[in-house]
């Protein structure tokens, strides 16, 4: 028998999946805080250079997708625009969410906000937020008279 450590907040994440993934169930859109109506889900890596987001964006066309970072926070947000509007047709499901997403990470401080790169294809978003040597405390001798 193996044994592990209790995470809470990997459960916490695990409750937060089930919210996102039914907007119309969760607490935040019951209380109306929510600004977004869908979370695209998203892996963040890391490699010695770089830290890495990878966002899937099935269905979101490139212009309807903005990526800021302000303050060392980088911000993903866009929308998907919904194709049930036809009223000729008899809709039976709808589980695709639509509407409008945002997508906000803390950066750390090693990395350089100005050489943020994003490449969009096949409904992912790649960023790549390069890494800065970090800076060291400049030592200053004063004389003393």
């Amino acid at each position: 028998m193996k044994l592990s450590t209790w995470d809470p907040f990997r459960e916490m994440e695990a409750v937060l999946d089930r919210y996102r993934s039914n907007p119309e169930r969760s607490i935040a859109r019951a209380e109306g805080i929510t600004r977004s109506d869908w979370y695209p889900s998203v892996d963040v890596s890391e490699t010695q250079g770089a830290f890495h987001i990878h966002a899937e964006l099935p269905g979101v066309k490139k212009e309807n997708i903005k990526v800021s970072v302000h303050d060392g926070v980088l911000t993903l947000s866009g929308q998907r625009e919904s194709k049930h509007e036809e009223q000729s047709k008899k809709v039976h499901r709808i589980e695709r969410s639509y509407g409008s997403f945002s997508r906000s990470f803390s950066l750390p401080d090693n990395v350089s906000n100005e050489t943020v790169e994003a490449n969009f294809q096949d409904g992912v978003l790649e960023i790549d937020i390069p890494k800065e040597e970090a800076k060291k405390p400049k030592q200053v001798d004063v004389k003393i008279s």
